[in-house]
């Protein structure tokens, strides 16, 4: 019998009630059981995966960062790197907020540059200030700050290395 033709038949057969699509009740029986989400039970039994209906609302959760705790939460990042990756994904979360961060924040990634051994990625982090600052003056007030934290750690500025070049 053909797919056409048992359609056909089904639709005939409609209004009696041991038609071909019309679902038969299951006995109690035969249920299988209500087990909650996540147990190892009911991943083989029901077919149940930790998914959710309803998405978590995260940003009604927080509040405002204010500046002190952007910094504090910062140092402790910076103060607990441990390869270049992490340091370079702390740099840029860091940059990538509206403001300039803090000479302790940069001196905290400074360390932990030093403390990965990755010299260039200081020296970016210098490149990094100097195109967050709105003016010229507020670089050489960070290059004033930062001093002797460059001069401890042996980090140089592009601009001293590479006197020649002109900034585009």
């Amino acid at each position: 019998m053909s797919s056409t033709q048992l359609l056909r038949v089904a639709a005939r057969a409609r209004g009696t009630p041991a038609s071909f699509f019309t679902p038969r009740p299951v006995s109690p029986a035969r249920r299988l059981p209500l087990l909650a989400c996540g147990s190892k039970a009911s991943l083989s039994a029901t077919g149940c995966y930790a998914f959710s209906t309803s998405a978590p609302k995260l940003s009604g959760e927080h509040g405002e960062e204010t500046f002190e705790e952007f910094t504090a939460r910062y140092e402790n990042e910076f103060n607990g790197v441990q390869d270049v990756f992490e340091l370079q994904r702390n740099l840029n979360n860091a940059f990538a907020y509206d403001l300039v961060p803090s000479p302790t924040v940069v001196t905290a990634a400074l360390r932990a540059a030093r403390r990965v051994n990755d010299f260039p990625t200081a020296v970016r982090i210098f490149e990094g200030i100097k195109a967050k600052v709105e003016n010229q003056m507020q670089y050489e007030d960070y290059l004033k700050e930062l001093e002797p934290i460059r001069e401890e750690l042996g980090v140089n500025l592009k601009e001293h290395m590479y006197p020649d070049e002109r900034d585009t």
